[in-house]
């Protein structure tokens, strides 16, 4: 829709509030403000949604991989054929044997549940870009020496160089009864892998040191898996899974955490749907205005129409001027949305010191920070919504300004 310079000033006019309409101005303004506002908290909630999705995503199987096989009775004693048939398999990128077992950590009095994760040397260098201190290098195997997760480190209150004894309660068995193992390793490194869980419970050691811990010999808890579609990770195992069958049980990263996702994927959508009804509110509120806007304008639309001014003209105005409100709010609303999301951290932090509250606790939001993503596509969408919804907004007031008849305004005058 092109406007003529003469429909583009007389819209323009039509967008600065004159006297005596004053009220009308308000209307409009809150429904630029309400447009700003829903766009922004559109556009804040989805980031944040798909930051969720995307930082648990990478976290989580950039830990555990993609795909997981796992004998039945928690041991594997033919680990390394089904390793070499796992790695032969079309599209796996990378798959490691895995020992990953709950026991228990003391130190200085104090007992933590933890993870016991049998890595070998290679997986356990995926972590040196998440060590807070140490050397993960100082981690070799028969050396005595352990990576653990920063919050567990907090909890038990152990720096670097420290002894940490790991209890197994499945030791040695005795005449009086089991006597739980006890192994005293020092701690080389913290690491920081930004999941609460993982960075309160895991005990990272090499694969031998978690056998000989676990008294298992030569056998494996499990063999995870990564490929190159993670969202075909179960199709691209199912190889293994027929060879093995009875042997072994396969779990893709989707049926592993599950109701983590689908509950993030709900979410996302009743967020969406609610902030895009407030959109629809906003588009009411420009609906109202203009609807004010024309029944005050009547006698100047009158005028223009004796002017020689056409219905498309006026029709045409009108459309403008709403369309122009929905712009104003949703590219301010665009810019309000960046900037909170660019400063979220710092928002948060803020609001916590003025309320004394405890905004974001890893322990409940499972990351510890709040991430973002913004999806280029939902912004467009949102856009184009909240457009689409101004644009309808002004059909049926201008449509109304431009059915005026001149004869019937002007009769009286």
């Amino acid at each position: 829709m092109i406007l003529s310079p003469f429909e583009w000033t007389i819209a323009k006019r039509y967008m600065l509030p004159g006297r005596g309409e004053a009220v009308i101005a308000v209307v409009a303004g809150i429904g630029v403000g309400v447009v700003m506002l829903s766009v922004a908290m559109l556009v804040i909630v989805m980031s944040v949604m798909n930051g969720f999705r995307a930082e648990l995503f990478d976290k989580i199987v950039g830990l555990n991989g993609h795909a997981i096989v796992q004998a039945y009775g928690g041991r594997m004693d033919d680990w390394r054929a089904v390793l070499k048939d796992v790695r032969a398999t079309p599209d796996v990128v990378r798959a490691s044997p895995l020992i990953e077992q709950p026991l228990l950590a003391s130190f200085n009095g104090r007992v933590e549940a933890i993870f016991a994760r049998g890595n070998t040397m290679e997986d356990i260098g995926r972590l040196k870009d998440k060590v807070v201190a140490g050397n993960l290098g100082a981690v070799q195997p028969e050396s005595g020496r352990v990576a653990i997760g920063a919050q567990l480190a907090a909890n038990l209150g152990i720096r670097v160089g420290d002894q940490m004894t790991v209890i197994n309660p499945q030791g040695q068995a005795t005449p009086f009864g089991t006597v739980p193992r006890q192994i005293s390793y020092e701690v080389a490194a913290i690491f920081q892998i930004g999941i609460y869980d993982f960075d309160e419970r895991f005990v990272v050691m090499p694969l031998t040191d978690a056998q000989t811990l676990l008294l298992s010999g030569d056998t494996v808890g499990m063999i995870e898996v990564q490929v190159t579609d993670p969202d075909r990770a179960a199709q691209i195992v199912e190889p293994v899974q027929q060879k093995y069958a009875g042997q072994v049980a396969i779990s893709d990263w989707k049926s592993i955490n599950a109701s983590l996702f689908e509950a993030l994927q709900v979410e996302r959508v009743a967020m969406f749907f609610a902030l895009g009804i407030i959109v629809l509110v906003a588009a009411f509120n420009i609906l109202s205005s203009l609807i004010m806007l024309v029944r005050s304008k009547t006698r100047d639309i009158a005028i223009l129409r004796t002017m020689g001014a056409s219905r498309r003209s006026i029709l045409k105005i009108f459309v403008a001027t709403g369309t122009v409100i929905g712009l104003i709010g949703t590219f301010g609303g665009l810019a309000l949305g960046f900037v909170v999301l660019f400063f979220r951290q710092s928002i948060v932090r803020g609001i916590e010191i003025v309320t004394g509250q405890n905004l974001w606790d890893p322990q409940i939001r499972f990351l510890t920070e709040l991430p973002s993503r913004t999806d280029p596509g939902e912004v467009i969408a949102i856009c184009v919504m909240a457009l689409g919804f101004s644009f309808l907004a002004t059909l049926y007031p201008a449509w109304r300004a431009a059915s005026t008849d001149p004869v019937e305004v002007l009769r009286y005058e």
